[in-house]
């Protein structure tokens, strides 16, 4: 099967670069490599001039192109005819040998996948155990692999507000656990989220359905609207042994107090995505985690050495709270 691979950037230049240097030493190497810059200066376009790279197509995106959605369907919109699948980075990302090579090969061993992700394995923290392990108010256990469990999700246990799904999927009140919950056990798991920034699926989802434009800018939980959106039509997978690191390099990304409110804003939003008619529990359980985790932020305030960070984010979350009393966001499936 061909297979394009599209990164979009903004600001970049350098971790784009070492990701790109991952990618030549691939084991399977893209039939084209499409990158959508939104930058606002000429440094990525010159420091790709200067290392040439195979099969690679490079766009500057004008200014109303810019954001992660749209750069997205700029891309797709762009991509060679005979492609089959369409595999997505974020552009901070560096690849083990043979990513591309696995998730080729989990499209052969499930020929239904709509989508297959990656695992980021340098934000793994799992430690295999036996089967019948029990675990601690502390851990998480799932599939013979336990972790610990932050503050948030301790705290969120002893309310009964913890998930009561496993990763990759949401709960009827959101909230849930990412693919990152996923243990680095090799094996392929069924999903029905999947992380944007390691993703990929099959071209002709894109002949019915396009990331939603409503995710601005930064594009906070983009992934998890299209991917939830797509899991209606038919299956997705994560391959833990397609593996790679995420640096989250801090350039490009949103102040805290702009983040905080797209936490909760954009949160609302995925929660109605998944669950457009919630009942009063689901109503209940929602809105309580999502104060409990603005609390939690504030009492970052006196307990990090980030103060300021911690404070602004936290009255973008509870401004974005507030907000969804009087303008809460149009729902477009």
């Amino acid at each position: 099967m061909k297979f394009s691979l599209i990164i979009c950037t903004y600001m970049r230049p350098e971790p784009l670069l070492q990701l790109l240097q991952s990618v030549r030493e691939q084991s399977l190497y893209p039939d084209e490599v499409l990158i959508v810059d939104g930058s606002t200066n000429s440094e990525t376009e010159m420091i790709l001039n200067e290392n040439p790279f195979h099969n690679l197509n490079y766009f500057l995106v004008p200014k109303e192109q810019r954001g992660l959605t749209k750069q997205r369907n700029y891309g797709i919109e762009r991509m060679g005819d005979e492609t089959e699948i369409v595999c997505f980075l974020d552009d901070d990302t560096v690849l083990g040998k043979d990513y591309f090579e696995q998730i080729m090969k989990t499209y052969e061993v499930h020929p239904e996948a709509l989508g297959v992700g990656g695992y980021i394995i340098n934000e793994s923290e799992c430690e295999f155990v036996e089967d019948n392990y029990q675990p601690k108010i502390d851990e998480y256990y799932f599939d013979g692999w336990k972790r610990k469990d932050g503050s948030r999700f301790v705290l969120r246990k002893k309310l009964g507000l913890d998930s009561d799904c496993p990763p990759g999927y949401s709960s009827l009140f959101s909230h849930g656990r990412s693919v990152g919950f996923l243990p680095p056990s090799g094996k392929i798991y069924e999903v029905e989220m999947l992380m944007g920034g390691v993703s990929s699926f099959r071209k002709k989802v894109f002949e019915t359905m396009q990331f939603s434009t409503y995710f601005e800018g930064y594009g906070l939980y983009e992934d998890a609207d299209f991917t939830l959106r797509l899991a209606k039509t038919g299956k997705l997978y994560v391959n833990t042994a397609a593996q790679l690191n995420h640096y989250h390099n801090p350039s490009g990304r949103p102040n805290q107090y702009q983040y905080g409110k797209m936490v909760v804003r954009n949160g609302w939003y995925v929660w109605r995505v998944k669950n457009p008619k919630p009942s009063f529990n689901a109503k209940l359980k929602w809105h309580s985690i999502t104060i409990l985790l603005t609390i939690i932020r504030f009492s970052n305030t006196f307990t990090t050495s980030k103060r300021t960070a911690a404070f602004t984010e936290a009255m973008g979350r509870m401004m974005g709270w507030w907000s969804l009393m009087i303008d809460k966001p149009k729902i477009t499936q």
